[in-house]
């Protein structure tokens, strides 16, 4: 049976207080209806973030009537707290990340959309009638051109993106079966909208892409077979979201231009709301994928960015040479920056201090690399290091300081 929004809540409620060592059940915001936007967070350490170690979210449901995802969700939850302790696996996952599942994020349209409608959009928008995958401020429309205002849900997920240091997320889709990745969006004078728009980091995202789909027992074949369009092909089952067709205000793209956090789109299966005696099939599908995508979170390099007596150095920028997309340090001085193997030359500023580099080798694709960096304050006889501010590979620093004014006016006051 599908979990509606009221057998939902009393389920993540259950968990919360069965698992209270492992869950922190909370809330980023309410739909437009009023629902709760709620999130369980799974880890050892559920109600804080411990220094060091990355953040972790899945997304599901975000087009109300594309309903696997936020199923399998809920399997997700259930699966990783009975698992505590008893599998290797989940228990290094849960000891080393926090995991956060949202896993509606449109509450108002499921409730209404129907079992059964495969291929209609009841229920696909928000209750203001609003695509939230069109609705994040985009990197080639500047925010007061954006179609719609932006929504209580789309503020709610800014918000919260901005709250933690988020290094991998996923978003939960249906209609078809692939991994997508950025760019979704094209610029305006492109005639072409399936036009491939590689982002600095495209070698990364297809090798995380290619983690979920070839975990997935038909995904990397690349040939869904939906009934939409059953000669639809995806190579390795995956795709450039812009390649595919070009959307504006996608999550995806907003994820990985203004915040550290990288995120995909996975669509899991090819009827958005099929009958629920076909779940128990999806989550057999889909559990290995979900796991192992999870679990890259732990790739690339990290550690913590220290001032000369040892002490963090927040807002610190992390860049990899001859890559244009920027990571910045968290509060306690921690950093994460997702790459995939081999040499990689990376310069550390802060304002204050000098520059520093080094140059790091990853073996491999399957673990992260510590490299902490060690800044020394710039003295008087120094020049200072100029401080370059963020423009979100596109967005104009007049867009991010209206969105900072925004997220600060419409602070809903959730606390981690």
């Amino acid at each position: 049976m599908y979990h509606n929004y009221t057998s939902m809540t009393a389920l993540l409620q259950d968990l919360n207080q069965k698992y209270s060592h492992l869950t922190k059940l909370y809330s980023i915001g309410k739909s437009v209806d009023g629902r709760d936007l709620n999130v369980l967070a799974i880890s050892a350490n559920p109600d804080r973030h411990v220094p060091g170690q990355p953040e972790f979210k899945y997304v599901g449901n975000m087009h109300g009537n594309e309903v696997i995802g936020r199923e399998l969700l809920l399997y997700l939850s259930v699966h990783l707290l009975e698992s505590y302790g008893t599998d290797n696996e989940i228990t290094w996952l849960l000891d080393n990340t926090r995991i956060h599942i949202l896993p509606s994020m449109n509450p108002d349209g499921f409730e209404m959309s129907y079992e059964g409608n495969c291929t209609g959009v009841l229920g696909r928008y928000n209750r203001n009638g609003v695509d939230l995958n069109r609705n994040f401020p985009d990197q080639y429309i500047p925010v007061k051109n954006l179609s719609h205002p932006l929504q209580p849900e789309t503020i709610a997920v800014m918000q919260w993106i901005q709250s933690l240091p988020f290094v991998l997320s996923a978003n939960l889709h249906g209609g078809t079966v692939v991994t997508v990745y950025p760019y979704d969006n094209l610029p305006s004078n492109y005639t072409d909208r399936t036009t491939y728009n590689r982002c600095p980091d495209d070698e990364l995202y297809r090798t995380i892409s290619k983690i979920y789909s070839y975990a997935h027992p038909t995904m990397h074949i690349g040939m869904p077979n939906c009934t939409v369009n059953d000669t639809e092909y995806f190579k390795d089952g995956i795709i450039n979201g812009a390649a595919w067709y070009a959307i504006q205000g996608s999550m995806q793209d907003y994820n990985y231009l203004q915040s550290n956090c990288f995120e995909t789109t996975i669509e899991v299966s090819c009827c958005k709301y099929p009958t629920s005696d076909q779940l128990p099939q999806f989550w057999q599908r889909n559990q290995k994928s979900l796991i192992q995508y999870i679990k890259a979170v732990h790739m690339g390099v990290k550690g913590f960015v220290l001032d000369s007596q040892g002490k963090p150095i927040s807002n610190a920028t992390i860049t990899v040479r001859g890559n244009s997309h920027t990571v910045i340090s968290a509060k306690d001085g921690d950093y994460w920056r997702l790459l995939v193997q081999g040499k990689h030359t990376i310069d550390v500023t802060a304002s204050g201090y000098v520059k520093t580099t080094q140059l790091i080798e990853l073996s491999s694709n399957s673990e992260v690399t510590v490299v902490n960096f060690t800044l020394q304050a710039v003295t008087a006889t120094q020049a200072t290091v100029p401080v370059t501010a963020s423009t979100g590979q596109g967005f104009t620093i007049q867009s991010n300081l209206y969105l900072i004014a925004l997220l600060l006016t419409s602070l809903v006051g959730f606390i981690f």
